[in-house]
């Protein structure tokens, strides 16, 4: 409305006052047109360095033990990690995304994401819980160089689910 508010007023400024009902019937179809298209949201992920376990079982283990500890304090009891940026893109992450972890310069493992919430770290510094579901899906191992933080990953760049018997192979670097 602000937009046509807006065009409206450049018209009127820059025609004389006779062709102004003019305006108004070009305003008022432009208004009525359905948009020409509908933007859809891209499905998104994120990646992640995981500091501390050297692998899918190591994973597995701690996020037990957070989830036990969560449970114990009284919360429902999902695996979550703590980071200090929330994401600005969560619409796009919940829409089937997932948190890639890399292990030894590795993408190993993902999961998907179930919710974001605020939180408190153990200092009690702020922080967004990425909470994620507790299902440990192994992945095509592929090579990533050490980062700070987190990325946004998109889904081409991700590395396909391994299945049965495909074994460890490494991807190609990219």
């Amino acid at each position: 409305a602000a937009y046509f508010r807006a065009v409206r007023r450049l018209l009127q400024n820059q025609v004389s006052s006779k062709s102004i009902y003019d305006t108004s019937l070009w305003m008022s179809r432009l208004r009525d047109r359905a948009p020409a298209c509908q933007i859809r949201r891209m499905t998104l992920h994120m990646i992640k360095l995981c500091v501390g376990a050297a692998s899918i079982e190591d994973l597995a283990d701690w996020q037990k033990g957070r989830m036990a500890a969560r449970k114990k304090a009284g919360h429902k009891p999902q695996p979550y990690h703590t980071t200090f940026q929330s994401p600005k893109k969560q619409a796009e992450l919940l829409d089937g995304g997932s948190l890639y972890w890399v292990m030894k310069s590795l993408i190993t493992v993902r999961q998907r994401f179930i919710g974001f919430e605020d939180g408190h770290k153990d200092d009690g510094s702020p922080c967004c819980l990425l909470i994620l579901d507790p299902k440990l899906v192994p992945v095509r191992p592929a090579p990533r160089r050490a980062f700070q933080g987190w990325r946004y990953l998109l889904p081409d760049e991700a590395p396909a689910d391994l299945k049965r018997g495909d074994g460890n192979t490494i991807a190609e670097m990219p």
